[in-house]
């Protein structure tokens, strides 16, 4: 069986989040699936030097075409180009927009229709549009939790057993143990401290995590004194955090380190107290993963997706409350913090990238044959 991807969301940078990372992994972890099948990687350009190289069974087609490529380009080299895929798979919300063979895609989530604002009224178009055409010709759904499933299930009447969740996994030689002062030293960071890894954008809560931070480190019941990192790069929508750690003179207390190279999220993530993600929606939630797999409590909203991937291990607070994200974190720093930890290693087993491709592949077998 010929199998094509598209693979752009894994080719446009090396500094992967979200759906990126996704795609990235997933195509690695396909190319060390042991099937006879063979993979046609379709791109817009020449593959990044860290996707996998060409061999026996796995090719890539290179499509250049500036816009409306899975408008235009793709479909039209689906028809045109023999041998053609059996099957095609979308690593993104986008299916070409027509094909002669079988299609599925990839939905992280639907947050896009809870947060129009964080678009521009164009993107948001686009994505509302081309998002429910892709979902009516899908042959089969994948999606990254239970929560997304039955969201796509309730937003388009899409049927439920044709929705596949296959859970994401995580880097498991990159994400352990890794204690490196040299990384605090770049950032200047001090310890001890929490951390907070993500995009700066409304839904991610940043500014309820400052609220919740300077009641913390004020309260003199708890007399905590730690300091808060705030590492990921800048989205959208970003300026009320800086204003409010300058309103709460917390700039001497709050660290913001930008994007960080992946390489170094783990030695943050190992010497961090605490992992806080206190977001209002999330579609999964790697770097919760992540942090568990690094020997760090994780301390998460009750929302989404999170309590699937936190399980047992997960200190769950309420996202709209800077009083609750506040006492979660001085529960991961307190008396039981190492029974957290244990859980945590022991949560993280469950998530694999070689489970999530074989169970992707047998999705894909399945819309073949239709």
């Amino acid at each position: 069986m010929i199998i094509g991807i598209d693979a752009n969301e894994a080719n446009l940078t090396s500094h992967r989040v979200g759906v990126n990372q996704y795609a990235f992994d997933l195509i690695h972890a396909f190319y060390n699936l042991k099937t006879n099948h063979q993979f046609v990687i379709y791109l817009k350009n020449p593959p990044l030097l860290d996707l996998p190289a060409s061999r026996h069974g796995w090719d890539y087609r290179i499509l250049p075409f500036p816009r409306l490529w899975t408008q235009t380009r793709l479909p039209f080299d689906l028809y045109t180009h023999h041998p053609r895929p059996d099957v095609f798979f979308s690593a993104t919300h986008y299916a070409p927009r027509f094909s002669p063979v079988p299609t599925v895609i990839s939905i992280m989530d639907l947050g896009f229709l809870k947060f129009p604002d964080q678009f521009t009224p164009r993107d948001f178009n686009q994505l509302k549009s081309w998002t429910a055409y892709s979902v009516k010709k899908a042959s089969r759904i994948i999606t990254i939790s239970e929560f997304s499933r039955l969201d796509i299930v309730n937003t388009y009447g899409y049927p439920e057993n044709k929705i596949t969740v296959t859970y994401p996994g995580y880097d498991r030689n990159m994400f352990k143990l890794v204690r490196q002062t040299a990384v605090l030293k770049k950032y200047i960071i001090s310890e001890p401290f929490i951390l907070y890894l993500s995009s700066l954008k409304p839904n991610k809560n940043v500014v309820g995590l400052i609220n919740a931070y300077s009641q913390l480190i004020k309260d003199e019941k708890i007399a905590i004194n730690v300091n808060l990192v705030v590492a990921g790069k800048k989205a959208w929508l970003y300026d009320d955090i800086f204003r409010l750690v300058k309103k709460l003179r917390l700039s001497h207390r709050v660290v913001f380190t930008g994007f960080v190279e992946e390489t170094e999220v783990p030695v943050l993530m190992t010497h961090s107290r605490a992992f806080v993600m206190p977001s209002f929606y999330e579609g999964f939630g790697i770097p919760v993963l992540e942090a568990m797999a690094c020997g760090t409590p994780v301390v998460v909203s009750r929302v989404a997706s999170l309590p699937e991937v936190a399980g047992n291990a997960g200190i769950y607070v309420d996202p709209s409350d800077p009083g609750s994200i506040a006492g979660g974190i001085a529960q991961a720093l307190g008396s039981s913090r190492d029974k957290y930890i244990q859980a945590g290693l022991k949560r993280v087993k469950l998530f694999d990238w070689q489970h999530t491709a074989r169970s992707t592949l047998q999705v894909l077998e399945q819309a073949a044959k239709t």
